[in-house]
C-alpha cells in the first residue's frame, strides 16, 4: 500500500518532528523509541514520548475492554473507539507537543490501527483516510520488521494454551502482512532480529537529518 498517494492532513502551525514506532508485538519500538528520546535529551532536543491507547478517557476504556476480553467488541466498534481516543491524543498531546517544537514519538500510532483493525477484515485504506481527516501524518514511520514466530517466542506466556498459540499466530501473520505492504517514502522497514546496537544506530541515523526542523523552530 502506496501510504504517499493518500491526502496527508497537516496540523496547522507545525514546528516539531513526529516520529512512529510500529511493527508487530515483541519488535522492540518500545525500547528504541526510549533509546531515542534518550540520546535526543542529550542532546538538548526537546522531546515527548507517547503510547497509545492513551491515558485519556476512551483510552482507558480501550484498556479495560483489552483486559476483560473482546467478545462483545466488533471490529468496526473497536476501530471507533481507537479513532476517538486518537483525537484526543491529538488535540491535548500530540499536536500541542508539536506547536512547541518538540520532537514526538508515538509508540504505535494509526499504522497499527490500519495492521490490527485491517488484521480483523476492516480496509486499511479507510482507517488510513479516517485517521488522516483527524491526525497528523509522521514526519516518518519506522516499521520494526520481526518473523511472527520470534515475535511470540518473545511475547507469549509459557501458561498460553496450544490454541491461544495458534490463533495468536494467525492473527500475527495477517497483521504483519499489512505492515510488510506499505510503502511511502516516510516508510523505513528494519530488521528487528539485528543486535539491538546496530538497530538504534540505524534509528539514529534515519532522524538525524530531519533534527535541523526542530533545530530552526528552537
Amino acid at each position: 500500500m502506496d501510504i504517499d498517494a493518500s491526502a496527508a492532513h497537516h496540523a496547522s502551525e507545525r514546528r516539531g518532528l513526529l516520529v512512529a514506532f510500529e511493527g508487530i508485538d515483541g519488535a522492540g519500538k518500545s525500547t528504541q523509541a526510549k533509546l531515542l528520546a534518550e540520546w535526543l535529551g542529550s542532546k538538548g532536543f526537546p522531546v515527548s514520548v507517547f503510547h497509545e491507547p492513551t491515558p485519556g478517557p476512551v483510552g482507558l476504556e480501550i484498556r479495560r475492554l483489552a483486559k476483560a476480553g473482546r467478545d462483545e467488541l466488533t471490529p468496526r466498534r473497536e476501530f471507533e473507539l481507537f479513532l476517538e481516543d486518537r483525537a484526543w491524543d491529538v488535540r491535548e498531546r500530540i499536536g500541542p507537543a508539536l506547536a512547541r517544537g518538540e520532537v514526538v514519538l508515538m509508540d504505535r500510532y494509526y499504522i497499527s490501527s490500519m495492521a490490527y483493525q485491517g488484521a480483523l477484515g476492516l480496509d486499511p485504506a479507510e482507517i488510513l483516510r479516517a485517521n488522516e481527516a483527524i491526525a497528523p501524518r509522521p514526519d516518518l514511520v519506522l516499521v520494526f520488521t520481526l518473523p511472527v514466530d520470534v515475535a511470540l517466542e518473545r511475547v507469549c506466556s509459557r501458561h498460553a494454551s496450544g490454541q491461544d498459540l495458534f490463533e495468536k499466530r494467525e492473527s500475527l501473520v495477517r497483521v504483519r502482512e499489512i505492515f510488510d505492504g506499505l510503502e511511502g517514502s516516510h516508510f523505513r522497514h528494519i530488521d528487528a532480529e539485528a543486535p539491538l546496537d546496530a538497530i538504534t544506530e540505524r534509528v539514529r541515523a534515519e532522524v538525524e537529518p530531519m533534527l535541523a526542523r526542530v533545530m530552526a523552530a528552537g
